[in-house]
Order: structure tokens, then sequence, then C-alpha cells
């Protein structure tokens, strides 16, 4: 069966966001344009690595070709929740990241998960063969938007310990740097 690359050129929406309860959500990415909704499930570090490595790759931009390019914007961050119904395309495995000088946009390339090892030169190209993947062009101001969304959704979980910062359950959890020997809970003492 050929592979399926699902294109968004001009999205309307592309955001991250959670199902579930701190400590046992799940995360996704969803592209809106026009009818077309297209969901892929990943993990929260994944999540956290795309937004970093989209600002990163904005100043960089920004850098090599201009402050035309630098997104300024004052825009309200995107705060609804995942359109619904959420059906999962695919989870994700690889994810590519460029920049398109034609069309000016960051494009991010998120492929699925497979059993055989993937080549580099499928990410970011159209062959036939490799995995099923989500390709979404951002102009810079949508990049910008979605990393700064992104970052909020990774940081909207359960707060960290304030000796191990590993993250506390609302139950408490035992604390390495106490040796095991007190459960700290989630409220301060």
């Amino acid at each position: 069966m050929s592979r399926v690359i699902h294109v968004f050129r001009q999205p309307e929406r592309f955001v991250a966001g959670t199902v579930g309860e701190p400590g046992d959500r799940s995360f996704y990415l969803q592209a809106i344009e026009d009818a077309r909704t297209i969901s892929v499930l990943l993990e929260k570090q994944q999540v956290s690595v795309l937004a970093e490595r989209i600002s990163a790759l904005l100043q960089e931009v920004a850098r090599r070709f201009g402050s035309e390019l630098a997104p300024e914007t004052d825009e309200e961050t995107d705060t609804d929740p995942l359109a619904v119904p959420l059906e999962e395309e695919f989870r994700v495995g690889t994810m590519g990241l460029g920049w398109d000088a034609d069309s000016r946009s960051i494009v991010v390339e998120l492929l699925a998960v497979t059993e055989e090892e993937i080549d580099e030169s499928v990410v970011l190209d159209d062959t036939e063969e490799g995995p099923d993947a989500l390709r979404v062009f951002l102009s810079p101001v949508q990049a910008k938007a979605f990393a700064e969304r992104a970052e909020k959704v990774v940081s909207a979980g359960r707060a960290p310990c304030p000796l191990c910062a590993e993250p506390l359950d609302p139950q408490g959890h035992v604390c390495v740097r106490l040796n095991g020997y007190h459960q700290r809970s989630p409220v301060a003492d």
C-alpha cells in the first residue's frame, strides 16, 4: 500500500492539545484546513522538542533573512480545546522541520511510527515508499503561536516536587531526595 501524506498548505489551525488528567494525558497535534481535520498522537517530550526547535528555527530565519520575517504579534494564543470528534490518524515516530523559502513558511512534517528504520531522505519528500505523514506549512506568526501554545500545554501538567523535580501525583510521591523515608504531598508543607 502506498504512503499517505496529508498536506496542509494554509491551515486555519495547527495546535497541540491533550486529553485526560495531568499524569495520565495523551498529547495530540491537530491540523485543520477547510473541512479537513487530522489529529496525530505523540509523546509529551516530542511536543516539547518540536516547540523548542520551531522557536530556534524562527530565530535563525529572522537572523538570516531579516527582521521582516520575525514574528511580531500581540494576538492571543489559541486556547480552544482540540476539535472533536478526536480520531487519531497515527502515532508520530519521526519529526522533520524545515524552511520553505518559496512560500516563506516553516514546514513541519510528522511521520508515523514504523517497524523499519526510516531513511532521512523520506522526511520532507513525496516518495511513494515510507510511513504515512502529516505535513503542515506555517507562517512565522502561526509557527510562533504554535510554539507558545505547545509550551503551555506541556507545562500544564503536574507540579514538580521542590526537592527532586519529579512530578507530584495527587496522592504525593516518595521523594528520592529524602531517601524514600517521607512521602511528599502535592501541597506544600
